[in-house]
């Protein structure tokens, strides 16, 4: 198992547009992945999930995997995360 914490950088948090983002990304690992914010953990491929957490912009979080491929998984999405989703249209 892997984790990692990570502040959410861009102006508005996961919310809708760059949740899906950020889930699409998920989706290309096996491993299991979740997000865990005030001790509430999600599934990290789960939009509704996701946007129960209410996450905003300087909320730090957890991303955790467990599987074959957790590290690249971990690293793959705090490294989207630290850069605020530049590259992607309208978050």
């Amino acid at each position: 198992m892997v984790n990692k914490k990570v502040t959410v950088t861009n102006r508005v948090g996961l919310h809708a547009r760059p949740a899906t983002f950020f889930i699409q990304k998920a989706n290309e690992f096996k491993s299991s992945i979740w997000v865990e914010h005030d001790d509430r953990r999600v599934n990290a491929k789960s939009l509704l999930g996701i946007l129960s957490l209410g996450i905003v912009k300087d909320t730090e979080i957890d991303i955790i995997a467990n599987g074959a491929d957790e590290k690249e998984a971990v690293e793959a999405l705090v490294a989207l995360l630290q850069k605020g989703f530049d590259g992607y249209p309208n978050t």
